[in-house]
């Protein structure tokens, strides 16, 4: 391709020590000037790729690698890693690594200093790409003390300052709040058009690319298995389910329609108002009908298992991050807690098991005073698995780090042998039991991370982002394990940004914004709330969305699943 930016030829990588390969015959052209979405299972070589466009692959990872790669006209591997960088930005998975400035305004600096560029530009830089990633007057805030998501917002405003041609993306988007990806998208997308930018984002999000994205790469066997317009990929759910992307639901309940002969495949919607035309033009005069959902937040007679009463948390720096928040959590709940990055959910939830305690307020945790209590003492009872599971993971095997938490416990060998195994076999990690952790893929160890918890068998689940870093598969898998452990009677509370999982699994949504709970309730009405959803930086699912804009056709209440609204549609024709 005579205008590519981009051009791999026939590479083959494996990494050091490995005897296979990652990638194996790889031949892919991206086109200067495009926005390209590379996506795959977890292992296709996603990332192994990314990092071969900027030459730190086989650069400063070393490992024997066949083939060419050519980056905005620099050969990988001829051309220094700090010369190729220049000009191809590389935003990594894992912000943290990427972060090296005391303060906001120090890292976003970092990149051109290095490049000696003027003072005065530096600063111009950093508050254009600070606002473009919504940390504008953050600049002197410290870097430790921003969310997840704030964190990995930074990572990108670094790379922004540097102005590079070609801009590599490793899932940029995984810790964001639904209107931040939705607002770094726009903003990657705005760049790409009028800033003669190309590019190059790992993505296992469908929703946000859908509608933006020039182009669909799909890795898998170790090469390109499918290239071309994502309306073209997104359409065929066959395709999609068969290399493990996450379909989008709308284009579900399309491609019922499509198997029941309804509309044409070019007719499957691609988002919710091509959804409702399609919807409308086939209903005619015709409604649909749904009886109203009573369900109601039982058990409110019962002695809650966690009870937050007026709590106020301050961190040492004076900044409040909870204000008066009260709360009771009872079992059987499954609790999405939902909210913008920095609106205070993990904060609450590190209370829940005394990794924090309240500045004032009580919480109490199955009758027992947090404050009085040390975390391994309420561990009895609550299982947190963190947000970034490399906080939680610090043995030499997958099986150490399963047994770490059992050694207290009175199992015999044989007990904590069989236990281990039983739930490797529930996390699919049988076969890793011997693996050194930081050997495998973040999202191993995200199930590794809650595997070490569930072994020990908690009453309460505090669950920090569970399907960050998964494939479409992994969140299936993950979410139907912890879908079952609800249902055998574990209770759960979830931090997520995931309004589809939200919509899908939880019973109850709290919804925090600037330390405070705004709404507490089912599921579905939590939902109906717009313009307080919309404050706390949440968007709501598509097919709550869609099935809002039903109710015109006979929708009496909101839809939380597009295996629903589509059995209700079908119904109606």
């Amino acid at each position: 391709m005579e205008n590519s930016i981009v051009s791999i030829k026939n590479v083959k990588y494996t990494y050091p020590g490995s005897d296979s390969p990652v990638l194996d015959g790889v031949n892919l052209e991206i086109e200067s000037g495009k926005f390209t979405v590379i996506m795959g299972r977890t292992g296709a070589g996603k990332t192994t790729l990314a990092l071969l466009c900027n030459g730190i692959i086989p650069q400063l990872m070393e490992g024997t690698i066949k083939g060419s790669v050519i980056s905005a006209g620099l050969d990988t591997n001829l051309y220094r890693v700090q010369t190729i960088t220049k000009n191809v930005g590389l935003v990594l998975q894992d912000a943290e690594t990427q972060i090296f400035g005391r303060t906001v305004e120090e890292d976003v600096a970092f990149g051109p200093r290095n490049y000696l560029v003027s003072r005065e530009e530096i600063y111009k830089r950093i508050d254009l790409a600070l606002e473009r990633v919504r940390l504008e007057g953050q600049n002197k805030r410290e870097t430790n003390q921003l969310s997840g998501g704030q964190k990995q917002r930074l990572a990108i405003a670094g790379i922004l300052a540097m102005h590079p041609s070609v801009i590599i993306l490793d899932e940029p988007t995984s810790e964001l709040d639904p209107l931040g990806r939705e607002e770094i998208y726009t903003t990657i997308q705005e760049l790409q058009r009028t800033g003669d930018v190309t590019i190059v984002t790992v993505e296992h999000s469908s929703q946000e690319i859908s509608d933006r994205a020039d182009e669909i790469v799909v890795l898998g066997d170790k090469k390109v298995v499918w290239q071309g317009k994502p309306s073209d990929f997104f359409r065929d759910l066959d395709l999609v389910e068969t290399y493990g992307i996450k379909p989008l639901p709308v284009s579900s309940l399309g491609w019922a329609l499509y198997k029941k002969g309804y509309i044409t495949k070019n007719e499957i919607p691609l988002n919710a108002d091509e959804a409702y035309t399609c919807i409308c033009a086939l209903l005619g005069d015709r409604k649909i009908f749904n009886k109203p959902e009573y369900t109601t937040i039982e058990n409110k007679n019962t002695s809650p298992l966690i009870q937050v009463e007026n709590v106020v948390f301050k961190y040492e720096s004076g900044t409040e991050a909870l204000r008066e928040v009260n709360l009771d959590i009872y079992k059987g709940d499954f609790i999405a807690l939902i909210g913008q990055n920095g609106a205070g959910k993990t904060t609450l939830a590190r209370h829940f098991n005394s990794i924090f305690k309240p500045t004032s307020g009580v919480i109490k945790v199955c009758g027992k005073d947090t404050i009085k209590e040390d975390p391994q003492t309420l561990s009895k009872h609550v299982g947190y698995v963190f947000q970034n599971p490399d906080h939680q993971i610090f043995c030499t095997t997958v099986y150490k780090e399963m047994a770490y938490g059992l050694k207290n416990s009175r199992l015999s060998s044989e007990e904590t042998d069989e236990r281990i195994k039983e739930t490797a076999k529930l996390f699919d990690l049988t076969d890793l039991l011997t693996e050194h952790p930081f050997s495998l893929g973040k999202g191993e160890r995200q199930r590794i991370a809650v595997a070490s918890i569930l072994v020990l068998k908690p009453e309460i689940l505090v669950i920090d982002e569970p399907t960050t870093g998964q494939d479409w598969t992994g969140v299936q898998s993950m979410m139907t394990l912890i879908d079952t452990l609800h249902k055998n009677g574990t209770t759960i509370v979830m931090i997520t940004h995931d309004m589809d999982i939200v919509a899908r699994y939880a019973n109850r949504v709290v919804v925090m914004c600037n330390g405070e709970i705004k709404l507490d309730g089912v599921t579905h009405e939590v939902f109906t709330h717009t313009e307080i959803l919309t404050d706390a930086f949440i968007n709501r699912p598509q097919i709550a969305q869609l099935s809002e804009r039903l109710q015109d056709c006979g929708l009496s209440r909101l839809v939380m699943t597009e295996e629903e609204l589509s059995r209700l549609i079908i119904s109606a024709l």
